[in-house]
């Protein structure tokens, strides 16, 4: 008689123990659907198989676009709100080449280096009111190497007596001339007529110039360079019949250059 009553008393308490388990899961489950934005309705303890709202769950209709797809597999249509990379006009086929962005045309380089050669030659104004410094820093390079290769060790005075010069013909143009004219284009203009010296330079590397067939060629070639500049000055800036006053500071600052290279 006690063992039957503690054994109705075991079954009751593990039933109890079993219903508890079940609505503990059931109210897991219902806060994780919850969290995941479906709405559940809550079970009660006397409720143990409430099913879901039909309403909280989308509709598989909706789902699908109002625009039927037309694409095929692997390959889907392409929308005009997003276009493709061929309507960009930009591409490295269009980009100008990398000489080009620096400012590098040997094209012009050559035509201003004629015209150095050539005093006799009309300058174009449209080519020499670039500001090109490449063959400037090129010519002064070769100058002070030639100089260096006669001994003489320069470097410093051929790049400190060009930048004066540049700013005193720079300022005197600008007074003389009505149009005005940049740092930049005096600088190059300047610095290709300096290739005359550049040639002085190279024969005073195998030959003396301290003498009187020295001083001669220094002097031809200070009137070969002031000319020149003095002529494409006039041409760039429209000074007519002023190219003798051009010409005077322009020797004056090829002359520094010229004692340079003869003593």
């Amino acid at each position: 008689m006690r063992h039957s009553k503690w054994c109705e008393i075991d079954t009751q308490r593990r039933d109890k123990q079993r219903q508890n388990a079940g609505t503990m899961w059931r109210n897991l489950l219902c806060l994780s659907l919850h969290s995941s934005g479906n709405t559940v309705l809550r079970p009660s303890r006397g409720q143990t198989g409430n099913k879901p709202q039909l309403d909280a769950f989308p509709h598989p209709e909706g789902l699908s676009s109002s625009q039927p797809y037309i694409g095929q597999i692997f390959q889907p249509t392409h929308s005009s709100e997003f276009p493709s990379d061929n309507t960009y006009p930009d591409s490295f086929d269009e980009e100008p080449p990398l000489l080009e962005e620096l400012g590098i045309n040997f094209d012009h380089i050559w035509q201003k280096t004629l015209t150095v050669l050539n005093p006799m030659k009309p300058a174009d104004g449209s080519i020499m009111t670039e500001t090109d410094l490449t063959g400037p820093l090129v010519f002064c390079l070769a100058l002070g190497a030639t100089l260096l290769l006669a001994g003489k060790v320069h470097f410093g005075y051929v790049y400190g007596m060009s930048a004066l010069g540049c700013i005193a013909i720079h300022a005197l143009l600008n007074l003389m001339s009505i149009a005005r004219v940049s740092y930049g284009c005096v600088a190059s203009v300047l610095g290709y007529c300096l290739l005359p010296m550049v040639i002085l330079s190279s024969y005073a590397v195998v030959f003396s110039l301290q003498g009187s067939l020295g001083t001669l060629l220094a002097l031809v070639v200070i009137g070969w360079c002031s000319l020149s500049a003095s002529k494409i000055f006039t041409s760039a800036l429209a000074m007519e019949g002023q190219q003798l006053l051009v010409a005077y500071p322009c020797a004056l600052l090829y002359g520094l250059f010229a004692l340079l290279t003869v003593f």
